[in-house]
């Protein structure tokens, strides 16, 4: 016997029309839009205006904005930083201040891609007091919002930045000399951990390893390497 789902079962409900003579159905722009399925841009728009007011953990009490995250929603590859700081959290843009900005030149000089094609984000959306390192109970809170991000864009690629990043899309507490430079997986997306920018602008000599693990992640995508 042949299941009736729900879509066989539309078809022949729309059989059972034609034969009585009715070849021809109306339906409201308005009834057309809301069955249509909404866009990512639509769902992360949703998922921000849930999370906007957020006071599940302390963060709250110092931020200015949550920094959700910008980029294209439809992206193939995303980064992952560890939280915003005070530039973003006056400005609600993830990765535009010095870190930012040496990340901006990491994708556009070094991947040659624009900024807008990729999707940035962070594990935490609200700024840690002084820019410190979120702790593991204000990660694991604000964890859940970053993965239906991730859900939503269903990216091939993630960068983690950094190791808060990476130990929260990896489940591992691992450090990230020993995870850099190697995929990983998180829910069947490939995943690159390396060193946040921030850590680079104290430590500029990793700036090589770091091209080296953007290098594996141009072939995998297969674009062209042609030095940073």
């Amino acid at each position: 016997m042949m299941e009736i789902t729900y879509q066989n079962g539309i078809c022949l409900y729309l059989e059972q029309l034609r034969a009585l003579g009715i070849d021809r159905l109306y339906i409201s722009e308005e009834t057309l839009r809301q069955s249509l399925p909404a866009s990512r841009q639509e769902l992360l728009d949703r998922l921000y205006e849930s999370i906007k007011d957020c006071r599940l953990c302390r963060l709250c009490e110092g931020r200015t904005q949550v920094v959700f995250g910008a980029g294209n929603p439809d992206a193939e590859l995303v980064f992952v930083g560890e939280g915003p700081g005070a530039d973003e959290d006056a400005q609600g843009i993830p990765f535009v201040g010095r870190a930012g900005k040496l990340l901006t030149d990491m994708i556009q000089k070094g991947m040659r891609l624009k900024r807008g094609d990729v999707y940035i984000c962070n594990v935490v959306k609200c700024r840690p007091p002084g820019n410190r390192t979120p702790l593991l109970d204000e990660a694991a809170t604000c964890e859940p919002f970053l993965f239906q991000q991730l859900e939503i864009i269903r990216p091939k690629y993630i960068v983690a930045l950094g190791k808060p990043a990476a130990q929260s899309l990896l489940r591992t507490q691992a450090p990230i000399s020993r995870l850099r430079g190697h995929w990983h997986e998180f829910r069947g997306i490939k995943v690159m951990p390396t060193y946040h920018p921030a850590y680079l602008l104290r430590n500029p000599e990793a700036k090589r390893e770091v091209w080296e693990d953007l290098q594996k992640v141009m072939k995998e995508m297969g674009l062209p390497v042609k030095g940073p």
